[in-house]
C-alpha cells in the first residue's frame, strides 16, 4: 500500500487503536491526530453517506494542523433493519445494541475519507461487510459488556474481541471492515488521488 502514497505520509486522523493496528500489519508508515469531530448517527441518512460524511469531516477536522501529505478519516456504523447503531452511550445502551443483534444478521458499514494535502484533492468511499451474531443468553451479554471493550465501538462490539469471546457466527466480506478499516477501500481511493 505503501507505494500508493508516492512517497507523501500518511496520517490517520483517528484514535481507534484498531485502525492503527490494521495500518500496523500492513507495514504502512504514519502519523496519528486525533479529530477534533465527534461523529453524528443519524437514522434520517443512508449509511453509507453518513459514514462518508463523518470520515471527511474527521479528516477535515486536523486538514489546518497538516502542511503537506495525505490525510485519512474512517468511520464505522453497524445497520440492523435499517437501524444506525453507533457507539453506545454507556453500559446500559451497550447491552440494548447488543440484545438487538443477537442472533441476527447486520450490515457493517465503514466509510473512508481522503484528503491529499499536496494537490488539495479528496475522495471518499465505503465498504459493507455482513455479520451474524450468535445467540448468546443475557448473562453472556453481561460479561462482554464488563470487560469495557463495547463502550468505544459501533454497535457495541469488536470483531477481533468476539471472534474469541463467541459473539460472532459468521462474517460475510471484509474482517479489516469491521474492524474498523477496509485496506482495499483505501488502496483503492489512494490510487485516484
Amino acid at each position: 500500500m505503501s507505494r500508493f502514497l508516492n512517497g507523501y505520509e500518511l496520517i490517520l486522523a483517528s484514535n481507534s487503536p484498531r485502525r492503527a493496528e490494521i495500518l500496523n500489519l500492513a507495514k504502512v508508515p504514519f502519523q496519528i491526530k486525533t479529530p477534533d469531530y465527534r461523529e453524528e448517527v443519524l437514522n434520517s441518512e443512508k449509511p453509507e453517506i453518513l459514514v462518508q460524511k463523518n470520515s471527511l469531516k474527521k479528516a477535515e477536522s486536523i486538514s489546518a494542523e497538516i502542511q503537506s501529505g495525505i490525510i485519512l478519516g474512517a468511520d464505522t456504523v453497524v445497520v440492523l433493519e435499517q437501524e444506525i447503531l453507533g457507539k453506545p452511550k454507556d453500559e446500559e445502551e451497550a447491552f440494548l445494541m447488543l440484545k438487538k443483534l443477537n442472533g441476527k444478521w447486520h450490515q457493517v458499514y465503514t466509510g473512508v475519507a481522503l484528503l491529499n494535502k499536496n494537490n488539495s484533492r479528496q475522495i471518499t468511499g465505503y465498504e459493507v461487510t455482513k455479520v451474524k451474531f450468535n445467540s448468546l443468553t443475557e448473562s453472556q451479554i453481561q460479561e462482554y459488556i464488563a470487560t469495557g471493550d463495547p463502550l468505544d465501538k459501533a454497535g457495541a462490539y469488536g470483531i477481533q474481541e468476539s471472534a474469541a469471546g463467541g459473539l460472532v457466527e459468521k462474517i460475510e466480506g471484509n474482517f479489516d471492515n469491521v474492524m474498523g478499516l477496509p485496506l482495499h477501500t483505501v488502496k483503492k481511493l489512494l490510487s485516484q488521488i
